[in-house]
């Protein structure tokens, strides 16, 4: 990778993370609220080392070493400067964009069917009307993929399926943290700062999936998305501190995350199938799609009405 693409792929990184965080830094502005002076402290210092290097370096580190565990870790971490690692991975990577292209596919399906939003484009408002049509279409979907994936190479279906277990699971915890924190905020829950603390950094576990499988349309070195999602995760932390107010009021930036998400997974399955796609179609994409919707929250800002 030349100089320039490092460098629109980190900014590219940098902003999907962000906006896929939104949800994560509000969570974690509502919750740290209850807690003591201490405990917010000790979580926006720690929590944060936990989030980029754990979370945001260990995790895709992992996921590609699984696929190549004939390497150490240390070798999957450098593959950059080893072309025999790098060969190796690129070969493995079909696998490894399938299952995560069919993740992010979904989680924007389950959103455009069936969650509450911001209506940015007349189509989210017809599609939800339609919401129990989800699992219909998500079925289908996978089946499709799972058939197709067959004829190519088993594991590529295989990865389909891996891809929509790690979304249902990830959506059941998604889920139960959102009941949490209605019960957080009541005052019915009597969690300790401890344990308001381990709560959160298992939520930010959760939300760091979409973040880190949808990294991989990117760049599959791990140097390059430690850097552009550890980046993006210190601006989640600035907002979880200072803007969760501001960032509320750009009531578009859902969508733009979401869409973002869509063409995220159809280029990685895309690439799964075999079909190349340039490296800097993906940032680039993620920056339309971002300051489209951006825009869209301007202008409801200062009109006060929805444009669709």
């Amino acid at each position: 990778m030349d100089i320039l693409t490092i460098v629109l792929t980190v900014l590219g990184l940098c902003l999907f993370e962000i906006i896929c965080s939104i949800d994560n830094a509000i969570i974690n502005a509502d919750v740290l609220a209850t807690m003591g002076k201490k405990a917010r402290r000790w979580f926006l210092l720690y929590g944060i080392i936990f989030a980029v290097f754990v979370v945001r370096g260990v995790l895709p580190l992992i996921i590609v070493w699984v696929l190549n565990p004939h390497f150490t870790l240390l070798q999957v971490f450098e593959s950059m400067g080893d072309e025999e690692v790098a060969r190796s991975i690129e070969s493995t990577a079909p696998i490894l964009f399938m299952g995560g292209g069919t993740f992010l596919v979904l989680l924007f399906l389950h959103w455009i069917f069936l969650e509450e939003k911001n209506i940015g484009l007349r189509i989210e408002r017809q599609v939800q009307k339609i919401g129990v049509w989800f699992y219909a279409v998500a079925s289908i979907f996978l089946a499709a993929v799972v058939w197709y994936g067959m004829k190519i190479d088993p594991m590529l279906a295989f990865a389909a399926v891996v891809g929509s277990t790690a979304f249902f699971i990830t959506h059941g915890f998604k889920q139960n943290a959102e009941a949490q924190e209605a019960k957080l905020l009541s005052g019915t829950s009597a969690m300790s700062d401890i344990s308001k603390i381990l709560y959160l950094e298992i939520i930010d576990m959760t939300f760091s999936i979409d973040g880190v499988l949808g990294a991989f349309a990117f760049t599959l070195a791990i140097p390059i998305i430690l850097l552009g999602n550890g980046l993006g995760a210190f601006v989640v932390r600035e907002i979880t501190i200072k803007g969760v107010t501001q960032i509320k009021k750009y009531v578009f930036l859902k969508n733009g995350a979401m869409y973002s998400i869509l063409v995220l997974g159809a280029i990685m399955m895309a690439d799964g199938f075999g079909i190349h796609i340039p490296e800097w179609l993906s940032p680039i994409c993620t920056f339309l799609i971002v300051g489209f919707f951006f825009i869209k929250s301007r202008i409801y800002l200062k009109k006060g009405e929805f444009y669709v």
